[in-house]
């Protein structure tokens, strides 16, 4: 699947902006982290874009949330890694469990981008404001952005990528597409 198809299978099932702000923020974090680290920076992008296809009609019943998802992009070319991907990214509920770099990564990402978009809304709301130092901070303070699951973001470091790496990585790639992002 091209990234223009993966957009309009998006407009089909999303409707809320904030929901797609943070799958392109996922987008962003995955492709960075990719090209970073030598793997296919299309495919995870994708894995990225995609993760949460399904989130608004599943959100009552998390449990949902991932097999819908897979039913969502079943027969349309997407390769089984990136839908392990999508279902792991939610093993608390699914329980497929992540075991891949890029599991690990797609559910990193998932928690960073709410942890960057929270440090973003108390820095005149845009992300050129946000620094490295800006989310570290934030990242110790358990009611900020209480939504981010800190240890989900610290699963960056069994795909092999530094805590601290990673909060560079997605700052910069969440800053590149900030226009996007409305930040």
């Amino acid at each position: 699947m091209q990234r223009d198809d993966a957009l309009s299978l998006i407009k089909e099932n999303v409707k809320g902006p904030f929901l797609i702000n943070h799958m392109l923020a996922t987008e962003a974090i995955m492709k960075r982290i990719a090209e970073k680290t030598g793997e296919d920076k299309e495919r995870w992008g994708l894995c990225g874009l995609l993760h949460d296809i399904d989130f608004e009609g599943t959100k009552e019943t998390p449990e949902k949330h991932g097999p819908e998802a897979v039913k969502i992009l079943e027969g349309k070319g997407i390769d089984k890694d990136i839908l392990h991907s999508i279902l792991a990214h939610n093993f608390e509920h699914t329980d497929v469990m992540p075991e891949s770099k890029m599991d690990w990564c797609l559910l990193a990402a998932d928690a960073m981008t709410g942890l960057i978009i929270a440090c973003a809304m108390v820095k005149e709301k845009k992300l050129e404001n946000v620094s490295d130092k800006t989310i570290k901070k934030a990242f110790k303070k358990k009611g900020f952005a209480a939504g981010s699951n800190r240890d989900n973001i610290m699963t960056c470091e069994k795909a092999g990528i530094s805590y601290d790496d990673f909060v560079h990585e997605s700052r910069e790639a969440m800053q590149d597409i900030s226009e996007d992002l409305g930040l």
